[in-house]
């Protein structure tokens, strides 16, 4: 019988399930989204998200508190150098899971794992690009703006012709 045991054990010894989720834990910290399946993704986020909150207050007490669950130091500098700036104003609900259908060799669930403040397709957040509009009063503007500087263009080029006239004039008498 399971009464009362809460968490997926992914049929693997309590050890190995530690050793996975910590170094799945440091790919996602460096790669910022990882492929794997349904069930390791959602026991990987169980496992880091109380690690990206302890990460956004930078003290010597909490990093050592990370170090203990990932024992990555590359891990860990990046999770409190670039990954907990981004998720400061979070209040939770850091990483998203995906599911991109069936692995072909045992048609297991497959799913991406990503941090959210680091996907700049569903970030709300990032600063969008301006969307240009294209109508015909904002066609008629720019057509009188580019009247409005073509003769500028014009007496520019006049004036080199000019100086080419001169010059060939200056051959002939030779």
């Amino acid at each position: 019988m399971r009464h009362g045991k809460k968490f997926n054990h992914l049929g693997r010894t309590a050890s190995h399930r530690s050793a996975m989720l910590s170094n799945m834990a440091c790919s996602l910290i460096e790669h910022k989204r990882i492929n794997t399946t349904v069930a390791k993704a959602k026991a990987l986020r169980v496992y880091v998200e109380p690690l990206l909150t302890k990460a956004k207050e930078d003290t010597t007490h909490n990093r050592r508190i990370v170090f203990s669950y990932l024992q990555n130091k590359e891990a860990v500098a990046e999770l409190f150098r670039t990954v907990a700036p981004k998720i400061a104003e979070r209040n939770g609900g850091y990483t998203r899971i995906i599911k991109t259908g069936f692995r072909p060799g045992d048609a297991a669930d497959t799913a991406l794992i990503e941090l959210v403040d680091f996907n700049e397709l569903y970030n709300p957040n990032a600063e969008e690009k301006k969307a240009t509009r294209r109508s015909r009063r904002s066609a008629t503007a720019k057509k009188e703006a580019v009247v409005a500087e073509a003769p500028v263009v014009e007496e520019k080029a006049a004036e080199p012709t000019a100086e080419v006239a001169d010059s060939t004039e200056e051959k002939t008498e030779e």
